[in-house]
């Protein structure tokens, strides 16, 4: 029990730069006053006191601003920051070592009783500022969420996911698109808020893509114009068969629409 409530501690002083000594974060973290109180609501309720539970789940939000059901299961390690306004539901899952940011949802989209409703969240996964998590599907190992993001559908391990409704930036090689290294080799990588290297979601790779494929073709056809035109010079009995609307040069602007699109 002590070496637990050690390690509650010492994760949130290895995650946040704000926390300058163990006092401090046992008397000013409502996250880890969250986790504490989640506990014996657990026990009461998988126990059959269920109302006791639901009290004590009760009183903890009142007392933290964070609202876990006695039901959901949560590992160890687990740092809830800030977390002013989360949520997390009843069937809900969170892996160890996972760190989740104020204003979290981890909600359910069903409304049958005693089906998996709420997400499972693996190991080590970041859920940033405002994200919604809804459905009872996973979020693999390492996996980060974006603020904001609106998650409906299952986030690979290792993957990123962002924006309304979010989409999967996958991982490279088996890796996590972390801007942050490890102080060790044995440690596991760890960025705030979820942030990674990666500036552009996919529909902005998307995006790119189709104006560079658009300029290349462009490219091409003025290619086909030049040489036809070439042809029928070469060849008076042609009697000169380029359009006067053939585009024998590019116009194309796919500098300015990708400063559109952004850097």
């Amino acid at each position: 029990m002590l070496a637990r409530l050690r390690s509650d501690v010492q994760c949130i002083l290895e995650r946040d730069p704000a926390a300058r000594s163990t006092w401090e974060v046992i008397t000013c973290y409502p996250g880890l006053h969250a986790i504490w109180l989640h506990r014996p609501a657990h026990w009461c309720w998988t126990n059959g006191f269920k109302w006791l539970g639901r009290f004590i789940s009760h009183f903890a939000r009142w007392f933290t601003g964070i609202e876990i059901h006695p039901g959901a299961k949560i590992g160890e390690r687990v740092f809830f920051d800030h977390a002013m306004g989360v949520v997390v539901g009843e069937t809900a899952e969170i892996g160890d070592g996972c760190t989740i940011y104020q204003g979290v949802t981890l909600g359910g989209t069903s409304l049958y009783k005693g089906t998996k409703r709420h997400p499972t969240l693996g190991k080590n996964v970041v859920v940033s500022a405002g994200a919604k998590v809804l459905g009872g599907f996973e979020v693999g190992d390492g996996a980060k969420i974006g603020s904001n993001a609106v998650v409906i559908k299952p986030v690979p391990a290792g993957a990123t996911a962002v924006g309304i409704p979010a989409r999967i930036i996958p991982s490279k090689e088996g890796q996590s698109a972390d801007v942050t290294e490890p102080h060790k080799p044995e440690e596991a990588k760890f960025s705030a808020y979820g942030v990674t290297s990666l500036q552009d979601d996919p529909l902005t790779q998307a995006m790119r893509g189709l104006i560079d494929s658009a300029a290349t073709q462009e490219h091409q056809i003025s290619l086909l114009w030049q040489a036809i035109e070439k042809l029928s010079r070469s060849t008076p009995q042609s009697g000169g068969c380029v359009p006067d609307e053939a585009v024998r040069c590019e116009q194309f602007q796919a500098a300015k629409l990708n400063d559109i699109i952004g850097k």
